[in-house]
């Protein structure tokens, strides 16, 4: 037997480096993840963001405070699947070490329905958004809540752990669509990222993740600062 977990799989290039270390740091926390149903509850229990202690404050968002600004009341109605439930939710304050030595932070969050999983991270970097769509095959440039921004397409990273103690394994799963936001409107570096996959291996409708992420990321403590 094998357990399958989806996780976003990004192109070699910094940007891509980065966040796939991270998302594949998180997806591990996920399969760890376990929920127990209340007793006398018809179905599971909603998903709640972790309410582990916080860390030192480094002055960047948190893995738990995307997690909060993702698990909106709204979101699955955001979606267009307004009678699923959030079946989990998380979020990691990891972060992604490059060629050189160079560690980016990366926090990131999850929450995952049936029908579909989105994520959003935080990269500190130095690099701008606006040119990155070159770099990212078939991106393309888009200006999003007065910030540069750029939409593109990648998929999943499929992995399979064991339940007979066997090594896991790892291919490519599902296709996925992702924004890219700059976090300042003069785009000195940094970005927000969300992507958003369907269970059923369908490519994600653009409006569905652009509805998401314009009223998602506005939430994000520290917004306003990059105005």
């Amino acid at each position: 037997m094998a357990g399958k977990i989806g996780t976003p799989e990004k192109g070699h290039n910094a940007w891509g480096q980065a966040a796939a270390a991270v998302a594949l740091f998180a997806a591990i926390a996920a399969g760890l993840w376990v929920s127990e149903a209340t007793s006398g509850n018809s179905g599971p229990p909603a998903a709640t963001c972790s309410d582990e202690e916080p860390g030192k404050s480094t002055g960047r968002v948190t893995g738990k405070q995307l997690c909060e600004a993702l698990l909106r009341p709204d979101l699955a109605e955001l979606l267009g699947t307004p009678a699923e439930t959030a079946k989990t939710a998380f979020g990691n304050d990891g972060s992604a070490g490059l060629e050189g030595g160079k560690d980016i932070p990366m926090p990131s969050a999850e929450v995952e329905f049936d029908t579909y999983t989105v994520t959003l991270s935080a990269t500190y970097d130095d690099l701008p958004v606006a040119g990155s769509h070159e770099l990212l095959g078939e991106g393309e440039q888009r200006t999003v809540l007065d910030r540069p921004a750029v939409l593109y397409s990648d998929r999943t990273i499929r992995i399979e752990f064991r339940l007979d103690g066997g090594a896991a394994d790892a291919g490519t799963g599902v296709p996925l669509r992702a924004l890219m936001v700059a976090q300042d409107a003069k785009d000195g570096g940094g970005s927000y990222d969300v992507t958003l996959w369907r269970s059923d291996g369908m490519v994600p409708d653009d409006a569905v993740l652009l509805r998401v992420a314009e009223k998602v990321l506005p939430t994000v403590p520290g917004w306003a600062a990059g105005s």
